[in-house]
């Protein structure tokens, strides 16, 4: 029999008649049921209050009768839902002019189309408890036709427990029920839902932002009926780096039975459609999965004139400071909204200062039209461009979300005609980095990439080209692909220092379970260090010794590279010593073991003679990233710097990410000073050059000089000036999402972090005074921002979280090398540098009005000079008191 009340709450699962209980809800013909209906969006900071919060409160009247029942099967049913009575109000309370809405009514807000459309009623086929079809109007604006769809998708409850796939508003997702007495509540797994709203995010978990999401929906139940339904659902989306830089969104819905009064009788009918004719022949399935909503941007500037207001923020002047990378990344908002046309006019108008800056941000964009533009305007046989292009090529290296095509324009590039030889290798090298970032999304498999892979993996062996070799191995170094570890341990043994280390290198880079199969059971690597087979440069042998220690190495391994300390040169001894154990961590019992068993445990062989160096430490540790740095330093028996290297590391919830690696080579100085070079390094031609990695990103090293007579004109022209190595705008971070709420409404996702960043390095060699001094200075600043928005065409709510800092960080090297052992200074600073943090609250309507409320913390972080050892400060005592 039917309740002359509310529909009933039964178990949505098919069953049959003779059970005697319905398969899902059942309306009673000829009854109206009238409830109360809100629904609720508010955005805010990810710990902010309702109170404080942004957003707005949609409140009506629903009405829901029967129109159709299949005659066999009574759980078979098409109901009419209307709307009416409908009031907008601020989701808080708050002051009038505090109050976006203020002074202005529904129609006046949502204007008569839209308000006609909301209250024109809808009819729903539910079938055993599911919503079968959803009918409205194709006519109808998309924000009204996803409101009645959220309505709808709040009718969907079954009495039993157990897990179901549900269509909703939300699209196909897995939804898990939970009954208890006189109570259901449904959860809905929302990283199951599949929708056609597609976005993208950060390849890196460092750089990259993390969702936490919760919807849950509660039915009370009083003799068996709904009472009330009340969902709730949950977005928090924050950068993995800054746990405080996140935003929320909190969408609620509330419907209520207020009571029953006598309806429209059942219509007569065979079937779903023909009823559906014979109520309004306009109606029609419109599916009740969401549907993309365009929205239009009413008086916002065009691109053009939205560079012509942040021109001057990326003049090279400003790129220092915090307002270039802000301007930055709201000029990439703007070109992802833009044609070809538009890019091209702003690229070809911009000074000659601004438009390297114009290159990163229109590459950074990663749209199709961007992409286009790019291609379009760079043209690589011309040789003056070759800052434009190098600049193009690395914001493509890093890209957060390259795609094929992008690695297509690269191939078809390295295949055309290119002026600079330079700009040939950057290309390659920047084509392996893409290669790592498609396969890391599962894309290792599509036709460029097979074909990028097959070009740089047959590379070494295709070329006697020593640069065009080593242009191979950085690519592949890029790469990180599997296949590339047996090309980078049989380079590892080549009678070229420069590809040994860029293969040993390359390797330390690998996971740990790879090295430890392919590379230590064929031990090319220890036959590198313990010179097996032939004798190489001290640099090569340090280089092979890091690969070793990172490898998870055997006991034997550690034993027989303590057993070699006080059988190697001076400055390698020292080096060598100078490893932390802990970094990369060996195992304490090892190393004690190993100390116990040699055969001379004598203080000779750990005696520390020597200049050259390494170390590590922390820079930074919060509870969301560590920061380490290592800085490892070696010297010729001469005192002439053959390898400085500096890394920093960053560290968050399992994942490291290497930031930054500057590492400055030199070889075959020891004439300038008539020194004796070491073994193995007497044939050496004179060198000295650069090499950095950025965010993961092997870039084109930088040569300060090559040949003798190189280096004796650049001895008497050098300025003490540092050579720039990178500098440019990065997106760094870069997420984009739509979430679609169970109410109807979406939540437009967007956070951005961007890097304004100018690394250079320098070498100085004084005769007179006998001193060298080597420089790496890093300068950047670094701008988060994470937007929520919710637009539905007449009313907008939204928040903006964000922060800033500007920094610097010098790394300089002074050696003397008048006596032995002669005296190194190591100096790391870091100045005082701002940080500050911002939240934005915005509504707006239509019609112009808006109302923003925005809060800042600033603070000063001090700055410091890392003290590296004790053993390096008093040195630099020594050489500070020396030096007048």
């Amino acid at each position: 029999t039917n309740s002359p009340r509310a529909f009933y709450l039964l178990n949505s699962a098919p069953r049959s008649s003779t059970a005697g209980g319905a398969a899902g809800p059942r309306l009673n013909n000829n009854q109206l049921y009238k409830f109360s209906y809100t629904t609720e969006v508010l955005v805010d900071k990810a710990r902010g209050s309702k109170e404080g919060s942004a957003g707005y409160r949609i409140s009506s009247d629903v009405d829901v009768n029967l129109v159709w029942r299949d005659p066999s099967s009574k759980d078979d049913q098409l109901i009419q839902v209307a709307i009416s009575n409908v009031r907008l109000e601020p989701v808080s309370r708050r002051s009038e002019k505090k109050n976006v809405l203020h002074g202005s009514t529904t129609e006046s807000v949502l204007g008569k189309t839209k308000l006609a459309a909301l209250t024109k009623p809808f009819l729903v086929h539910l079938r055993n408890g599911k919503t079968k079809a959803f009918y409205s109007y194709w006519a109808e604006p998309a924000t009204v036709k996803n409101l009645k769809r959220g309505l709808a998708s709040l009718l969907q409850v079954q009495l039993n427990t157990g897990k179901v796939i549900e269509n909703d508003v939300s699209g196909r997702c897995t939804v898990e029920y939970k009954a208890a007495k006189g109570q259901v509540t449904r959860t809905k797994l929302l990283e199951t839902c599949k929708t056609a709203e597609t976005g993208f995010t950060t390849h890196s978990q460092v750089l990259g932002v993390s969702r936490k999401s919760s919807s849950v929906t509660v039915f009370t139940l009083e003799d068996g009926f709904i009472h009330s339904a009340v969902a709730e659902e949950k977005h928090s989306v924050g950068v993995n780096a800054r746990n405080s830089a996140a935003a929320k969104v909190v969408s609620r819905q509330t419907l209520t039975l207020v009571g029953t009064e006598a309806g429209p009788l059942e219509a007569a009918g065979k079937d779903v459609s023909g009823v559906v004719k014979s109520v309004d022949a306009k109606l029609a399935a419109v599916g009740i999965v969401a549907e993309k909503v365009k929205t239009q941007c009413k008086g916002c500037p065009s691109l053009f004139e939205h560079w012509q207001a942040q021109q001057k923020q990326l003049e090279p002047a400003s790129l220092s400071k915090a307002t270039a990378p802000r301007s930055f990344l709201a000029l990439i908002q703007s070109i992802r909204k833009a044609s070809k046309d538009e890019i091209l006019k702003v690229l070809k108008s911009a000074s000659k200062t601004s438009l390297p800056q114009v290159v990163d941000a229109v590459t950074s964009s990663q749209t199709a039209a961007s992409l286009d533009a790019m291609l379009q305007f760079l043209n690589f046989t011309d040789a003056k461009g070759l800052v434009l292009q190098e600049r193009f090529l690395y914001a493509c290296g890093f890209a957060s979300h390259p795609n094929e095509r992008m690695l297509q324009a690269l191939l078809d590039i390295s295949k055309g005609k290119i002026s600079s030889t330079d700009i040939k290798e950057s290309v390659v090298i920047i084509m392996g980095a893409l290669v790592h970032k498609l396969c890391q999304k599962g894309g290792c498999n599509l036709p460029t990439v097979v074909k990028v892979k097959k070009l740089i993996l047959d590379g070494p062996d295709s070329t006697q080209d020593e640069s065009e070799v080593q242009m191979y191995l950085l690519a592949l170094k890029n790469s990180l692909l599997p296949e590339a570890i047996p090309i980078f341990t049989k380079y590892a043994e080549s009678e070229v220092g420069a590809y040994n280390t860029i293969s040993l290198t390359a390797l330390q880079r690998y996971d740990i379970k790879l090295m430890t199969d392919e590379v230590c059971k064929t031990g090319q690597v220890n036959r590198v260090y313990h010179q097996n087979r032939r004798i190489y440069e001290k640099n090569v042998r340090a280089a092979a010794a890091d690969v070793i220690l990172s490898s998870n190495p055997s006991y034997m391994e550690v034993k027989n590279l303590l057993l070699s300390i006080g059988n190697l040169p001076h400055e390698m001894n020292k080096y060598m010593l100078s490893k932390d154990p802990g970094h990369p961590p060996l195992p304490a019992a090892f190393i004690r073991q190993a100390m116990r068993d040699m055969i001379s445990h004598n203080y000779d062989r750990f005696a520390k003679v020597g200049s050259s160096s390494a170390f590590s430490g922390f820079m930074a540790q919060s509870a969301d990233v560590t920061s380490t740095y290592s800085l490892d330093i070696l010297y010729s028996g001469s005192g002439i710097l053959r390898r400085s290297n500096m890394n920093i590391y960053g560290a968050s919830k399992g994942a490291m990410l290497h930031g930054l690696q500057v590492a400055i080579e030199a070889q075959g100085l020891e004439s300038l000073i008539a020194a004796t070079p070491d073994e193995g390094e007497e044939n050496l031609e004179s060198f000295a050059g650069m090499s950095a990695l950025l965010f993961d990103v092997q870039l084109r090293p930088v040569t300060f000089f090559k040949g003798y007579s190189d280096l004796m004109s650049k001895m008497f022209s050098m300025t003490g000036e540092p050579m720039n190595v990178v500098k440019g705008l990065i997106l760094l971070t870069d997420h984009s999402e739509v979430i679609q709420l169970q109410s109807g409404l979406k939540a437009s996702t967007e956070f951005q972090g961007g890097l304004a960043i100018d690394i250079s390095g320098g070498m100085e060699i004084s005769l007179w005074y006998r001193e060298s001094k080597t420089s790496v200075n890093n300068r950047g600043a670094l701008v988060v921002t994470g937007n929520i928005t919710v637009d539905m065409d007449f009313m907008r709510a939204g928040v903006e979280v964000s922060f800033e800092t500007e920094a610097s960080l010098d790394f300089i090297t002074t050696v003397q090398f008048s006596e032995y052992p002669f005296l190194v200074c190591m100096q790391m600073d870091k100045t005082t540098f701002p940080f500050s943090e911002y939240v934005t609250k915005y509504e707006s309507l239509s019609s112009g009005r808006n109302v923003v409320s925005r809060r800042s913390k600033k603070q000063l972080v001090p700055g410091s000079e890392f003290p590296l050892h004790q053993e390096n400060s008093n040195m630099c005592k020594k050489v500070f008191d020396s030096s007048w």
